[in-house]
């Protein structure tokens, strides 16, 4: 399953916050993506936030990938999942009729 994670702002946390955390958190994303997990990343263009793509075998498993990260550990970041599935109206329009 395919699944949009969208980094949600914390009220009140300041960039001097991450910047402790900023070394692990991209070597946990890169080992996430070395493992077929984190498929994609991204950085909004109109914002400072991160935008990934997982491939999970359901929401409560990439719910527990995510909380690996060390800025979800340390409260610094939140993530929003979105669930994805694979468009279907090309069949509803395509499909053979018999």
């Amino acid at each position: 399953m395919k699944i949009m994670a969208f980094e949600k702002d914390i009220a009140g946390v300041t960039g001097a916050q991450f910047q402790p955390h900023l070394k692990a958190e991209a070597r946990r994303v890169w080992e996430l993506h070395q493992a077929g997990v984190v498929r994609e990343m991204y950085f909004r263009d109109d914002q400072p936030t991160a935008v990934l793509v997982l491939e999970c075998g359901n929401l409560e498993e990439a719910r527990n990938v995510l909380a690996t990260l060390p800025l979800v550990q340390a409260g610094l970041i939140a993530l929003e999942l979105i669930p994805l599935r694979a468009y279907p109206g090309f069949a509803r329009l395509f499909a053979e009729q018999d």
